[in-house]
């Protein structure tokens, strides 16, 4: 049984994102070239990993079991690759950062800690929820900035709790409440943040109220949704770390969601100096990131 690394690559980024299209997109290669890998990988382990239909894919039986071999073969790729890297430069910190958090976030955390950590390089990615843990998992990144879940594998430091509320703005006739009602916003202009971790409880409470906000615009990315709100466009929900000039955040009666954002690293079989860079790191983030909590 014979297979490439990259052909792990390709299975696991199939598995992360659901689709042969949008995989090829993520390893930068054309879906014949990433579907000719998946059929080679079949071959040697001789089994199905995938059943494919129209729309969807899944993952055969035989490929559930295997996300979990991929995933451990590529940590310890990473972690050779990593202890040979050190011989050169010790101080590199693979982050992972969830693509929800605000970059002025990021910004104010890693601008001074950069100047403080000298020589540091500081390798990001930035994806969904699932993607960071898959990567954090297979060892492609050190340490990921996201959402601690109950039961979450790994260390883990609570920095800051974070609310969901509507960002609606600042001229609107409505921006003068100091709480929204669901049925304030009936057929009302909505821009849908579709990376939204709450988008699907989102859409299930205004259907349990009875409301139809009216659909104008859809983006994966935050901050351009942030100024079409204040544009005018619409309005979205989002967590309140998200502010800009022209835009107000309301809460909305019922609408009580909240997320909890942390570090997590695994700190499986560390040089001494990865370790201490890690937990500096981890120290700096939970001081300087406090000022957030409520």
């Amino acid at each position: 049984m014979m297979f490439e690394l990259y052909q792990l690559r390709y299975f696991l980024a199939i598995v992360e994102t659901g689709s042969f299209t949008k995989a090829a997109e993520r390893v930068y290669v054309t879906q014949p070239t990433l579907s000719a890998g998946i059929q080679k990988l079949e071959a040697a382990l001789e089994t199905r990993l995938f059943d494919r239909s129209s729309k969807r894919v899944f993952l055969t039986e035989s490929g559930s079991r295997f996300v979990d071999r991929a995933k451990a073969i590529l940590h310890q790729v990473s972690l050779a690759e990593a202890e040979m890297g050190d011989t050169d430069n010790p101080k590199i910190l693979r982050l992972g950062v969830l693509m929800t958090v605000p970059a002025q976030t990021v910004k104010n955390l890693m601008q001074p800690y950069l100047r403080e950590e000298g020589g540091l390089v500081v390798e990001l990615f930035e994806g969904t929820e699932q993607e960071i843990l898959n990567r954090l998992d297979s060892g492609q990144v050190d340490i990921a900035l996201t959402i601690l879940r109950p039961g979450q594998k790994g260390k883990t430091t609570a920095l800051y709790r974070d609310r969901y509320s509507i960002a609606i703005a600042a001229h609107h006739p409505l921006a003068d409440k100091k709480v929204l009602k669901p049925r304030d916003l009936a057929d009302e202009p909505t821009i849908v943040r579709s990376r939204c971790e709450l988008l699907s409880q989102t859409s299930r409470f205004f259907t349990d109220h009875n409301v139809r906000p009216r659909l104008v615009y859809r983006t994966p990315q935050d901050e351009r949704a942030l100024m079409m709100v204040a544009a005018g466009i619409g309005f979205t929900t989002m967590p309140d770390q998200y502010t800009m000039e022209g835009v107000v955040r309301l809460p909305m009666e019922g609408y009580d969601f909240e997320r909890q954002i942390g570090l997590i690293w695994t700190g499986h079989h560390l040089s001494p100096e990865r370790e201490s860079l890690f937990s500096r790191f981890t120290l700096y983030a939970s001081s300087h990131l406090a000022e957030m909590a409520y």
